[in-house]
């Protein structure tokens, strides 16, 4: 079977690429047997390449690694596409962080006015993709990383139709941190989560008849054990009698994150930045496929730590939990997907989505981020319980707000543009829209 990576020189590469060196190391049935890495930057190709190398060394059966600048070469009759590109780079996300600041919004990669930016200038390439897919591998399957990952699968679904799927961490992270939290063993739990991309909650956590949701909100000290406790605090959840997305802590404390985000020496963007520049320079100038992968490795752990610095900043400020920090999950998760639908074994994932009718208010059209069954059919939303007003209302706005960037993204429409960046609820004024989106162009 061969997958290939889109943005194959990314940072985060070696954490898929070291799932599928331990389906090697197992044996298991249908794995990975050539791993086609592209990319644009022939640096970071050879860099990553390097500790690619170093992690799969003395594995028998680890796929072969191919890198490849050429998008055709790289997805002509493959059978996965991870597509997790960064279009303009880092350098690009500190724009998008650093204008709305400018003009006193909340600045982040996927939230916000830096969301909307990002996805104007994602969304065209993200669609390049979809038609070279569907031109040259018409039966491969497309797993995307790329955010902000709702609108851009959205958007790839209108050429690849349900073959096209979009992944995150944050709920299977939720999920896991807490069932850990009441005793429970996340593999066995049940739950009802449901939202958009960034914007969901989970609603319901069972296991052999028990709610163990309604346990965990009434017991303080477990609630408060773990990164969305400490986050929301417990009468806020309690209030909400669910568990949001980590995500959504920009929503309901947005004062509070955005005085820590002014506060804050650099954006998250800037020591992104900063740091994958020194590691790729540092890296690509001469070091053994040993040297880079511990480095890597030292980079990758530091990112992990300084994750959502600015929402705990703001919430009285606390290390994350060891736990957290192994990085990925998202690779976990898409190589469930790929088992489940090469018919090896099925899987219950969180994933985005056709809606269907899960969510009648929304259009069947539109992607949701929900629970899915997966077999080689694909992934089918489970039906869920009815949202609250308040959970509607806020994904209905916030999936008019990404089908405007669609619509500006493919048809250059300014009226579109303005009409997602204006509408987006932690952008508080149509002129300060303007100004931004006049600022993104120049």
């Amino acid at each position: 079977m061969r997958l290939t990576i889109l943005g194959g020189g990314g940072f985060r590469v070696p954490l898929v690429h070291r799932a599928l060196v331990e389906d090697a190391r197992r044996d298991a049935p249908g794995r990975c047997t050539e791993l086609v890495l592209y990319d644009t930057d022939p640096v970071r190709l050879r860099v990553i390449g390097s500790v690619l190398e170093a992690q799969a060394a003395g594995v028998p059966g680890a796929p072969a690694v191919r890198v490849t600048r050429d998008l055709d070469d790289a997805v002509r009759g493959t059978d996965f596409v991870f597509s997790a590109i960064r279009v303009g780079g880092t350098a690009g996300r500190v724009r998008d962080e650093r204008i709305p600041l400018s003009e006193g919004v909340l600045g982040q990669e996927t939230v916000g006015a830096g969301g909307v930016l990002y996805g104007l200038r994602t969304i065209p390439v993200a669609m390049r993709i979809a038609e070279r897919v569907a031109e040259l591998a018409p039966q491969a399957w497309v797993i995307n990383f790329t955010n902000p990952a709702g609108m851009v699968t959205e958007a790839m679904s209108s050429v690849l139709g349900e073959r096209v799927i979009g992944i995150c961490d944050s709920p299977v992270g939720l999920v896991k941190r807490a069932a850990r939290a009441v005793g429970a063993d996340p593999d066995r739990v049940e739950y009802d989560y449901v939202g958009l991309n960034h914007l969901g909650w989970l609603r319901a956590l069972r296991l052999d008849g028990r709610d163990l949701l309604a346990e965990l909100l009434a017991d303080g000290q477990a609630l408060t054990s773990f990164e969305e406790g400490k986050l929301f605090g417990a009468p806020w959840l309690r209030a909400l009698g669910s568990l949001p997305n980590e995500y959504l802590h920009y929503y309901y404390f947005r004062r509070e994150t955005l005085r820590s985000v002014h506060e804050a020496a650099q954006t998250r963007g800037e020591f992104l930045d900063e740091q994958q520049s020194g590691f790729f320079a540092t890296a690509g100038a001469g070091t053994t496929p040993d040297q880079a992968y511990e480095l890597w490795e030292r980079t990758r752990l530091r990112r992990e730590e300084t994750y959502m610095a600015d929402s705990r900043a703001a919430s009285g400020g606390w290390q994350r939990d060891t736990c957290d920090l192994e990085g990925g999950g998202y690779d976990r998760v898409a190589l469930a997907l790929m088992r489940a639908v090469t018919g090896d074994e099925g899987a219950r994932l969180i994933l985005n989505v056709l809606n269907g009718n899960t969510v009648p208010a929304l259009d069947p059209d539109a992607v949701i981020e929900t629970v899915c069954e997966v077999d080689s059919k694909g992934a089918r939303p489970l039906p869920c319980a009815p949202l609250r007003e308040d959970q509607l209302g806020l994904m209905l706005q916030l999936k008019a707000v990404e089908r405007a960037t669609i619509d500006a993204a493919v048809r250059d429409t300014e009226g579109a543009a303005l009409r997602a960046m204006a509408l987006h609820p932690l952008v508080d004024s149509p002129a300060v829209a303007a100004r931004i989106l006049e600022k993104a162009r120049a």
